[in-house]
């Protein structure tokens, strides 16, 4: 394998676990979190695991897919920032929802999310058909995510 494809993995596995870990770190699942009323439908703790480290690795892959199939540097770059931006929102909600005990802001941040991965999606797909299929999975998560931060607001609100 060459330098030049090995680079993207590298930087993709790092991306994808600095924010697996930042979040990871920022969801305090204890006492108060426990105590919120949850849908009927919310997921048992266990599969937010299972789901994260597939959306993760499938995140990782698209990054890879859409840097290499960018033909140049400045689609590369812009592709990185909009990777980097998202990854910032992903942490931003689990710090809003789990550190802030705000899920009625991490409601409106979870448009935010949704938005940042639509946009990774369109634009990757311009190159890698691929790599835009490897985050449909991230936007289902997102969407069922924010509906589920809804139903928590709902049954729970209001914060302050």
């Amino acid at each position: 394998m060459s330098r030049a494809a090995l680079f993207p993995i590298i930087i993709a596995c790092l991306m994808a676990s600095m924010v697996a870990v930042m979040g990871a770190t920022a969801t305090s699942i204890g006492p108060w979190y426990h105590a919120l009323v949850q849908p009927r439908w919310a997921p048992p703790d266990a599969a937010y695991g299972v789901a994260w480290i597939t959306i993760y690795a499938f995140t990782a892959l698209a990054g890879v897919n859409g840097w290499l199939a960018a033909p140049t540097w400045r689609e590369r770059e812009w592709l990185l920032g909009l990777f980097a931006l998202n990854g910032f929102l992903n942490i931003a909600w689990s710090m809003l929802f789990f550190q802030f005990h705000r899920p009625d802001w991490s409601e409106v941040e979870a448009i935010v999310l949704w938005i940042s991965v639509l946009a990774l999606i369109i634009t990757i797909w311009r190159r890698s058909m691929t790599g835009a299929i490897l985050l449909v999975p991230y936007l289902l998560w997102i969407t069922f995510a924010g509906w589920l931060n809804m139903a928590i607001v709902r049954l729970n609100g209001p914060f302050s």
